[in-house]
């Protein structure tokens, strides 16, 4: 009983630390422009299918192929807020809302259009290496892609705490308009935190390519809500508490399909999220923040 509850904790930290990634492009949009970008889950899309182009054109290097689709994310994620969110940026949220969605529509099916809607075999990265240690057994791309969410999350955690951008960051998560004021410009730190949210988000796609081996144009939909859970969860606008939210969520999900039955599996997140919603709708690491006068 031991070895199988420590499998399935193994399991549920490789799809939480895929969660928490793309979690992360939610909570930093949100805490800076305080808007949902719910085109977030079809970038993450194309990050995986910019992952499968490099891997079948180029090289099948996982380095070679991760940087490619965090890159081509990253300008994608940019061209995004630069059309559909920052013409809106002062209008209601009731318009940003609509044309996040319009711009999720534009992504999904200009890739259906160009690639079809079937799904895409996803080719072999990594060998198949596994290590046992007496009846655990753990894979060596398990290993892998939890190392690397783990590196990718202090690589912004370093960011956001340890470089002029990052306190920049923070400063217009605190007030825009005083930002301004200090001689900060707003519009790039937006657009860098879109291009960096993204690229976090084409990571996660590759890691999830590379682990399932398939991908489809509407992968980005179930696994972009489950992330928003997980965002909302740890509580929106706060880094930790996406990750953190993502790894619980991660967890939840999978013990709820081994102990309990794999039907839940979707409905564990959202009851989830309307737990959390009713009980603490600030999350985990949220706060309420007072409206001064």
């Amino acid at each position: 009983m031991l070895e199988i509850i420590i499998k399935q904790l193994l399991n549920g930290l490789t799809v939480g630390s895929v969660y928490a990634l793309i979690a992360l492009g939610y909570t930093m949009v949100y805490g800076i422009i305080k808007l949902i970008n719910f085109a977030h889950g079809d970038i993450y899309m194309v990050g995986a299918f910019l992952g499968l182009i490099a891997a079948t054109v180029l090289v099948k290097n996982f380095v070679v192929v991760l940087v490619f689709a965090m890159m081509g994310s990253a300008i994608l994620g940019v061209l995004v807020e630069k059309v559909a969110y920052k013409p809106l940026r002062n209008s209601s949220r009731i318009s940003a809302l609509i044309s996040a969605i319009g711009a999720s529509i534009i992504i999904s099916n200009t890739v259906v259009l160009i690639n079809g809607p079937q799904r895409e075999a996803y080719p072999k990265l990594f060998p198949n290496i596994t290590f046992t240690v007496g009846d655990i057994s753990v894979s060596l791309l398990q290993m892998f892609i939890i190392l690397v969410s783990i590196g990718l999350m202090y690589g912004l955690y370093y960011i956001v705490h340890n470089t002029k951008m990052g306190i920049a960051m923070r400063a217009v998560s605190q007030n825009l308009n005083a930002a301004r004021l200090m001689g900060i410009n707003p519009d790039k730190v937006i657009s860098f935190t879109f291009a960096i949210g993204s690229s976090l988000a084409a990571a996660a796609g590759v890691l999830v390519g590379t682990y399932y081996t398939a991908i489809d144009p509407m992968m980005g939909l179930l696994f972009g809500l489950k992330a928003f859970v997980a965002a909302v969860l740890g509580g929106i606008g706060s880094i930790p508490g996406a990750m953190f939210g993502g790894i619980v969520l991660g967890l939840a999900e999978v013990l709820g399909v081994a102990f309990i039955s794999p039907s839940f599996r979707d409905a564990i997140a959202f009851g989830i999220l309307i737990f959390i919603l009713i009980v603490k709708p600030t999350g985990l690491f949220g706060s309420t923040a007072k409206e001064k006068v």
